[in-house]
Formats: C-alpha cells, sequence, structure tokens
C-alpha cells in the first residue's frame, strides 16, 4: 500500500476573537493509514475537522490534499476531490429507506429529475454499499424505523457513496470481509468522522469501529475524533492529542498512552491501554 504523504496539514489557526481554537497544528496523514484525533472539551478537534471539511474557515494555515490546496474550497469542492465527512449526531434523511439514502447521493449517478424514480438509481451499487455497513437485511426498512447504531453505519455509507471508487471495491453480493480483500478504491479518497462511536453500546462501537478498520484496509485515508477510548486505542494507527489548540503528541497508540503530559491532563494516571484492548476481546 501507498505509505505517502496523502494529507499534510501546516499551521492551521482558527481564531475566534481573542480565543484561539486551532493555535498552528501541523501533522500528516500517509494514505491508508486510520489516525484519530482526541483532546479534552474545548481541545479544539471539532474546529479542526470543520476547517479540514470546509464548514469555517481557518484563520490561517494550509491544508493539502494529494498535494492539492482544500483550504479556500466549497465542501462540494472538497468531495470532489475525493474528502468526505460524517457527523456526531448521524445525518440522514428519516423519510427514505436505507437503500434511498444510499442512492440519494452516489457518486458519479446521473442528477435526478423531477420524474425518476429514486429506488432505480443503481440498486445495485447502493446495495454493496449497504452490506458493507452491515446493512444489508435492512436495505429496503425506513431510516426512522432504524437503531441508532444503524443509522451510524448508513451515515458511513452515505459519506463512501460520494468518494471516487469506493463501491468498485467490492463484488456483487460479498460479505464485509470480502469487500477488503478485493482491493482499494480507484481514487484517492479521505474520511473525515467526527466522533463516529458516539452514543453507541459497547458492542456497537466495537462493530463501527471494524467497519471503520476496513475502509481503511481498501485504501481510504481515514482521520476521525472520538471520546470512547475503546474506540481510539484498539482500532487508530496513529493517534493525535489536542490540547487547548494545539498538538501536543503524535504516534503510535501505545507510545501516546505512556506520555506523561496525555496521562496528566487527559487519559489518567491510571489509564490502561492493555486492559481496554483485552476486554474488547
Amino acid at each position: 500500500m501507498n505509505r505517502q504523504t496523502a494529507l499534510q496539514v501546516s499551521g492551521l489557526s482558527k481564531h475566534f476573537g481573542g480565543v484561539r481554537a486551532l493555535d498552528g497544528v501541523d501533522f500528516a496523514v500517509p494514505a491508508g493509514q486510520c489516525v484519530a484525533l482526541i483532546g479534552p472539551n474545548g481541545a479544539g478537534k471539532s474546529t479542526c475537522f470543520a476547517c479540514l471539511a470546509g464548514q469555517q474557515v481557518a484563520t490561517a494555515g494550509e491544508v493539502l490534499w494529494q498535494g492539492q490546496p482544500l483550504l479556500g474550497k466549497a465542501p462540494a469542492e472538497r468531495q470532489r476531490l475525493g474528502v468526505a465527512r460524517t457527523f456526531q449526531v448521524a445525518q440522514t434523511f428519516e423519510a427514505l429507506t436505507v437503500l434511498q439514502n444510499i442512492q440519494l447521493v452516489l457518486r458519479g449517478a446521473a442528477p435526478l429529475a423531477w420524474w425518476d424514480r429514486l429506488d432505480r438509481r443503481q440498486p445495485e451499487r447502493a446495495l454493496r454499499l449497504a452490506a458493507q455497513a452491515g446493512l444489508q437485511a435492512q436495505a429496503d426498512t425506513t431510516v426512522t424505523d432504524l437503531p441508532y447504531g444503524a443509522k451510524k453505519r448508513l451515515e458511513l455509507a452515505m459519506a463512501l457513496a460520494g468518494l471516487p471508487g469506493a463501491v468498485q471495491a467490492a463484488a456483487p453480493g460479498a460479505a464485509p470481509l470480502e469487500m477488503a480483500e478485493q482491493g482499494a478504491p480507484a481514487a484517492p479518497s479521505l474520511l473525515l468522522l467526527d466522533e463516529p462511536a458516539a452514543g453507541l453500546a459497547p458492542a456497537e462501537r466495537a462493530d463501527m469501529m471494524a467497519l471503520v478498520r476496513q475502509v481503511a484496509s481498501q485504501g481510504v485515508t481515514v482521520l476521525y475524533t472520538e471520546h470512547n477510548m475503546d474506540a481510539v486505542f484498539g482500532a487508530a494507527d496513529r493517534v493525535l492529542v489536542l490540547m487547548q489548540g494545539r498538538l501536543v503528541a503524535d504516534g503510535l497508540p501505545e507510545v501516546v498512552a505512556q506520555d506523561p503530559q496525555v496521562r496528566e491532563r487527559y487519559l489518567g494516571r491510571d489509564f490502561d491501554m492493555k486492559g481496554l484492548r483485552d476486554a474488547q476481546r
């Protein structure tokens, strides 16, 4: 897998009056890596995500995705470059079915006209994404009837539907684990996940993070924020720690877990990463 730098963030700053929500943040993410961005409330995680995804305008800095500058581009332009995001509270269309939600946002599908039937919009492609998210059996279920964990997985499938080549990696009818073995997406993709495990029970969190790992194994670059430490230290290839708008740690999970400042100010002195991982097995 290509491990060249895919996402490069340099001097990223965001000020709200005299408040420096982000204060010169620098980091790089290699292609296909799954990276967690963590920190206490008010650390600047959500602001960082909003600047990367285009919901907020950075005060200063540079963000490059595959060498292309992202700052100054609208979210739709970033998506055309292969950048998609999810939100802390799942954003889905409650009155539509699972499959229709995915069909509505499929990349490369022809624009909808008023006389079109949404459920005829590339159903095979949409069903492959539903299956990857573990929702094939609920494909015709109205979203309002889904449990919240399923809605979070649907939102992830919708984000993937807007990325270049994400569907082509899977064969029709393939099981989720088989999809990861089919190969990487045809074009570079960046997935920004804002607390993908928020509001989920432990078993649901494990399922969600297994899906996130599977997506990364297909070659999608993943950057996610999270407050549940089992979803961080059981899934991330690398961990970034923000505090008061500044990056204070960046490294392998086991290294960050032993960082004195991180333990003192965030994780707690008694934090046990090994015990956390053992409990997940």
